[in-house]
């Protein structure tokens, strides 16, 4: 998030002053500590106050002391609820009209307990209670902006660099940050970035698949086991943490008039809700909202391999009889397991070896809190359905698999289970190499000879002609920053962006400030790369507009040397893209309803501005295209094409940029309006432009 504008948290606080303390207020900077445990919102609203106040090194103080107040918090109520649990152990209920005082005896005991442990160090439950806008600001990571923004003015390189990449590893499509991070890099030399909120669970297990990957076999055992215990942790921490206050909305039937077992069985609900989406809090990456899919059985499901792979046929079917507790019909594990079992026949009862404990106790738990869910669902009267925690589109994404004929050989022991790691499946089957519909239209190459899946490249899309026309239209009707709410530079700041939509154009036209027949071109030579790629594509229903934009680029004087930025970073269209987690993830704020983009390209006297397809660790290049006057590439929306543009460095690159949607719900409404427009025109005469949209000569 860029910085000028304020988040919805920093604003509420902002508003709200006299809840600072004293020591934060303006003049008072983070000065005072001891005492109780200060309120991170608090801190957080005087950083804010002190950044926009120009006192950066007090925002950078209070905003550190702001974060170390809340882990604080957290670390705090953790020791706390630990403690009082294994001192105060929760009586059975005992028969008879007072049976239910030794349970309930306990409970008060317990509560005083968290009470008298807590308060020395947090004072009163109410000065840790944040505004709901401000715990979402620490979610998704905010103070790191302001600090990376407040240590750049007191030129403290290094930190900022560290609190950039950490605001970025949980906001990916902050292409500002993205920016400041590649700055940091050449300015500060700064190359092994540190996110400060790391998850050591999630790098453990990263680092585990990676030295699998490379066939490190025994290192990547030593990471993996390590994540599995960190996983356990986490997973008893996050449980402890849902017994902390619970106001969910679908829990409010009650209005609070509930008698006493109603006003139990609500909050403890609550409570139970919580403590079972544990599974999916600590497989989801910070300021994702997807988890990883399959993520704790496939610890087990890399690990089965490798220990296989260094020899260690115990350990290597206790992981594989562990993964069968999540899938117990994995037809490729099964044959794992009994591979396994043929190797320790022999030496020892393959049947002594049993899975893992702590999974088999997880497991147990996890499903009877969805019985439970179940059953209050149906008594109290509210909606509950049971996610699908152990998805299997999440597999290893290597070529191990048992074989048919199974050989002692270890090049022909087993593979992995679920072979290479799917895409989630398409709604509709992919297809290409249908007609270009249009005879000057020239193919170059297809999705094999451009590395990639769903890509198409082509040529004479337009003529020359048409291409001088469309930029002389651009040049009449172009506005910095369109698009980008204003910003003229919002992918680097090396370059002036430029841009217009159809209507926008038609308007012009239609006013007399550019001529008509030339705005009605670029509506027509759009239609036509839509019709290109629905055929293309083979796709058999209609592809919508989801977005036109006329676009340019110009690199701007004094600004090119030493540059090692992009254009526009790499990125995919439809989701966001997670190069450390080699992840695309379909959510807001991606636009997820595209399933199709293009590029037709208006020239090339400029330097540099190639576009290029990379791998998902958005480093790898798979292909390169210079643009030309004519050039269209054309590709799949999704995860499977990331992209992006260098650096333009010279001169002017412009482009029509297309995106496409076979949902009609999506459709571009600014592209209806201008369909209105043509209509109109048509019927007063207008007529449209030289250009005929229908095929001609269809091949």
């Amino acid at each position: 998030m860029a910085t000028g504008s304020r988040p919805w948290g920093a604003l509420l606080l902002l508003l709200l002053p006299l809840l600072l303390p004293a020591a934060c207020r303006a003049g008072g900077g983070c000065a005072g500590e001891g005492g109780p445990l200060e309120p991170f919102d608090a801190l957080y609203a005087s950083g804010v106050e002190a950044y926009y106040g120009g006192d950066f090194a007090g925002a950078a103080r209070c905003l550190e002391r702001a974060l170390r107040s809340r882990r604080e918090l957290r670390a705090a109520r953790l020791r706390c609820r630990r403690s009082c649990r294994g001192q105060v152990r929760l009586a059975a209920p005992g028969p008879g009209g007072d049976g239910d005082l030794p349970f309930f005896g306990s409970v008060l005991r317990r509560a005083g307990c968290l009470r008298r442990c807590e308060e020395p160090r947090l004072g009163a439950a109410s000065r840790h209670r944040a505004a709901e806008e401000v715990v979402a600001d620490f979610q998704r990571r905010v103070p790191y902006s302001y600090l990376q923004r407040a240590y750049i003015q007191l030129n403290k390189l290094e930190e900022a660099a560290n609190a950039a990449h950490t605001f970025f590893m949980a906001n990916p499509e902050h292409m500002e940050i993205q920016q400041d991070i590649e700055n940091y890099k050449t300015t500060a030399g700064k190359v092994d970035l540190i996110d400060r909120e790391a998850r050591q669970h999630m790098e453990d297990y990263s680092a585990g698949v990676r030295h699998y990957d490379k066939e490190e076999y025994e290192l990547a055992i030593d990471f993996l086991e390590r994540a599995l215990k960190g996983y356990y942790s986490e997973d008893e921490d996050c449980q402890l943490m849902c017994e902390g206050p619970q106001r969910f909305e679908e829990h409010e039937y009650l209005e609070y008039k509930a008698g006493l077992y109603e006003a139990i069985a609500d909050h403890y609900m609550q409570v139970l809700a919580c403590k079972h989406d544990c599974v999916r809090e600590l497989a989801t990456r910070s300021g994702r909202i997807s988890p990883i899919e399959n993520f704790l059985p496939l610890h087990y499901d890399y690990l089965q391999f490798a220990y296989y792979r260094v020899g260690d046929y115990v350990k290597a079917l206790e992981c594989a009889k562990s993964y069968l507790l999540f899938h117990p019909d994995d037809e490729d594990v099964l044959e794992n397991a009994g591979y396994y079992e043929g190797l320790l026949e022999g030496t020892m009862d393959p049947d002594t070896v049993k899975p893992r404990k702590e999974a088999k106790t997880l497991l147990r738990r996890h499903k009877l809190e969805s019985h439970l869910l179940q059953v209050a669902a149906a008594g109290l009267g509210y909606t509950y359905t049971e996610p699908n925690y152990w998805n299997r589109y999440g597999a290893r994404q290597d070529e191990h698999s048992v074989p048919s004929s199974i050989s002692s050989e270890p090049e022909d022991g087993p593979r992995l289970s679920l072979a290479k790691k799917p895409m989630p499946k398409p709604d509709r089957e992919l297809k290409e190499g249908g007609p270009l519909l249009y005879s000057d239209v020239k193919f170059v190459y297809n999705s094999q000879q451009l590395n990639g899946t769903q890509r198409v490249l082509l040529d004479n899309v337009i003529s020359e002609e048409q291409c001088r026309e469309l930029h002389r239209v651009a040049n009449g009707i172009m506005l910095a920053g369109d698009g980008y709410r204003g910003k003229t530079s919002p992918h680097t700041p090396n370059e002036r962006f430029e841009g217009a939509t159809v209507l926008k154009a038609l308007k012009y036209g239609y006013e007399g400030r550019v001529p008509l027949k030339s705005a009605r071109l670029f509506y027509d030579i759009s239609e036509k790369a839509r019709r290109i790629v629905e055929s293309y594509f083979m796709l058999n229903s209609t592809l919508y507009f989801s977005y036109t934009h006329l676009v340019c680029r110009t690199a701007l004087s004094g600004q090119q040397e030493r540059r090692n930025d992009l254009s526009h970073p790499i990125h995919a269209d439809n989701c966001l893209l997670d190069p450390e987690a080699n992840e695309c993830w379909k959510e807001p704020p991606a636009y997820t309803f595209r399933d199709y983009s293009a590029l037709l390209y208006m020239n090339a006297d400029f330097e540099g501005g190639e576009f290029i397809f990379t791998e998902m660790d958005a480093k790898t290049v798979t292909a390169s295209i210079k643009p030309k006057c004519g050039r269209m590439i054309s590709f799949s929306s999704g995860g499977e094409n990331p992209h992006g543009v260098k650096a333009v460095t010279k001169g002017q690159r412009c482009a029509v940029a297309l995106w496409f949607t076979l949902d009609p719900l999506y459709r571009e409404l600014e592209r209806i309006q201008a369909d209105e427009v043509i209509a109109m025109l048509d019927q007063e005469h207008l007529g449209p432009s030289e250009m005929n949209i229908n095929p001609k000569d269809e091949l």
